[in-house]
């Protein structure tokens, strides 16, 4: 079931908080509710398995192999040759394949 009590809740903080015009008020506060209750001002997470291209399920196996295709593949050093910008992609690309494959190690509980 979808959540509804934001929206009840904004109704009426908003006719509360606006006194003066409280029609105006309850429709902002309706508006900020319904936001609330959509997550629409959730922050959203990164994915660290779709980071390495994996599912969930995967094993550990599977983890370290990804991570170290994708450092092979990514890893600055390996593109010393190339324009600076593909550079800094690289660099970019590669801390965020070690910031997934700690993410996930830190998940799983290894090390």
């Amino acid at each position: 079931m979808k959540r509804w009590y934001g929206k009840l809740l904004g109704l009426f903080a908003g006719a509360a908080l606006l006194r003066g015009n409280p029609l105006l008020g309850a429709l902002i506060g309706l508006l900020l509710g319904h936001a609330l209750d959509a997550d629409w001002l959730k922050v959203p997470r990164d994915d660290p398995y779709a980071e390495l291209g994996l599912t969930s399920e995967a094993n550990d196996a599977e983890v370290d192999l990804a991570y170290r295709r994708l450092m092979s593949q990514y890893h600055p050093d390996k593109l010393s040759g190339v324009a600076d910008e593909l550079r800094r992609e690289a660099e970019r690309k590669a801390r965020r394949i070690n910031i997934a494959h700690d993410r996930i190690k830190t998940l799983r509980g290894r090390s």
